[in-house]
């Protein structure tokens, strides 16, 4: 080999090491870009399945006999007790086989069933109704505490309620876009003799179906396999979560056992109740609510159904990159709870008038959708690896519960009294509660923080 300084020859240079704020700097604008696109199109297919009966029940209660407002908001509500049953097994699953191949697991089997809803009309009773919206949640079990789980693997503390209010934008997303697509599909009505809603759950399942295939193909389990990060990079963020874990565990080391009986999870999955009574008894109840209170036609009634998930998008994106700023996570899930309780009694108030009862949805949507990137923030920061994914796992269940028995309150409350007042000032009044038991959980200084000893 020839001597480079008698040939003139010119060494390669060798890159400078950077600083550690210039690797935090890169390596989160990377996982920020090549994670959350790909994990908030997973989350809009799943919420557009969740949602996607709140926009068909407009027709399908005009043509199905046996779809009364009970049975509907029973067959909305069911969806979470499978849900529930199934959750914890799911997430433990998860986490040792990998988000790869549980997540394309989950994805394909929901979108399977979801398609197979067109088929409700074909008996003269809502017994298939409520066996396909179990099933549905049986299916989607360990979904959203699985991409919580996920997102722990790959983000820091200090930047995780951004993460998750990001990810999480999908849900609202999923209100705007689908919205009008639903509007579009329900158009197709009488194409191939199908009804236009039976084409809605066909070709919102779909999706799903491609998305998990492509998770398959595609999604990273973890920063050591990541080959679209340098050695460096790769190095820095396996050593920096490795040293928030250990700075966890001697804090609080806990077994699945322990973390399962922890009395602050257990604390926490009463606010989550509370979120999701609220989340869903709004969801699956909103286009009816605004034909109620506007008397306009189902196609504009549905693109208006858009505009309370447009404000929740861009107000949750805000709220959790301020909650990541200010590295404060109660008052941030506690405030936007108040604030939907707020809205939740302007729409009772005045339902009456369209545009004072629509400000008041949309400032429940704005509460519901903050709270989550601070709420998820809370149990990350003192649970790690499976007592993490059993804990998680636990509070969603748990707490998805509530989106069983919100869709049906508020059906039951209408059936009693032809009136969504009742049910609205019901969801006011358990997110009220919620915010006041996340004021309850005990703040742990050292457990917010543990970014700066870790770091």
């Amino acid at each position: 080999m020839s001597n480079p300084l008698r040939t003139g020859e010119v060494s390669p240079p060798i890159p400078e090491k950077r600083t550690e704020e210039e690797l935090e700097r890169t390596v989160l604008w990377k996982l920020t870009i090549r994670l959350i696109p790909f994990l908030f199109i997973q989350y809009i297919v799943a919420y557009l399945d969740r949602i996607n009966l709140s926009f068909a029940a407009l027709p399908m209660k005009r043509e199905i006999p046996w779809l009364t407002d009970l049975a509907y908001g029973l067959g909305g509500g069911i969806f979470f007790i499978g849900y529930f049953l199934f959750e914890i097994p799911s997430n433990l699953i998860l986490e040792r086989t990998g988000a790869r191949v549980w997540i394309a697991r989950i994805m394909i089997t929901w979108g399977i069933i979801s398609a197979a809803m067109m088929y409700v009309n074909q008996v003269d009773n809502p017994w298939i109704f409520y066996v396909l919206r179990f099933l549905l949640g049986v299916a989607e079990a360990g979904f959203f505490p699985g991409m919580i789980l996920y997102l722990t693997y790959w983000f820091p503390a200090a930047a995780r309620a951004r993460a998750v209010a990001r990810f999480m934008t999908a849900t609202a997303i999923a209100g705007v876009i689908g919205a009008p697509i639903s509007n579009a599909i329900l158009k197709m009505d009488g194409l191939a003799e199908l009804k236009g809603w039976q084409w809605l759950f066909l070709l919102e399942g779909i999706p799903s179906i491609a998305v998990g295939v492509l998770v398959l193909l595609f999604m990273t389990d973890r920063p050591e396999l990541a080959s679209w990060l340098t050695v460096e990079e790769r190095t820095w963020l396996t050593d920096r979560l490795k040293r928030e874990q250990a700075h966890r565990e001697r804090h609080h080391q806990y077994s699945l056992l322990q973390a399962l009986s922890h009395a602050r999870v257990w604390m926490l999955t009463v606010p989550y109740f509370a979120l999701a009574m609220s989340s869903y008894g709004f969801v699956l109840w909103l286009p009816q609510i605004i034909k109620r209170s506007s008397g306009l036609a189902d196609d504009q009634v549905i693109l208006l159904s858009a505009i309370p998930f447009l404000v929740a998008a861009v107000s949750m994106v805000i709220w959790g990159h301020h909650s990541d700023h200010t590295r404060e996570r109660r008052l941030h899930t506690a405030l936007p709870a108040f604030a939907a309780s707020i809205g939740f009694t302007i729409c009772a108030i005045f339902l009456d008038s369209p545009v004072v009862a629509l400000f008041g949805l949309s400032l429940c949507a704005l509460g519901i959708w903050s709270m989550l990137g601070p709420f998820w923030a809370l149990p990350t920061s003192f649970l790690s690896g499976t007592a993490a994914a059993g804990g998680i796992a636990l509070i969603n269940s748990v707490g998805n519960l509530g989106g069983f028995v919100g869709p049906y309150t508020v059906g039951a409350l209408k059936v009693s009294g032809d009136s969504f007042v009742p049910g609205l000032l019901a969801l006011a009044g358990v997110i009220a509660v919620g915010g006041a038991v996340i004021l309850a959980v005990r703040h742990d200084p050292a457990l917010e923080h543990v970014d700066n000893e870790s770091s």
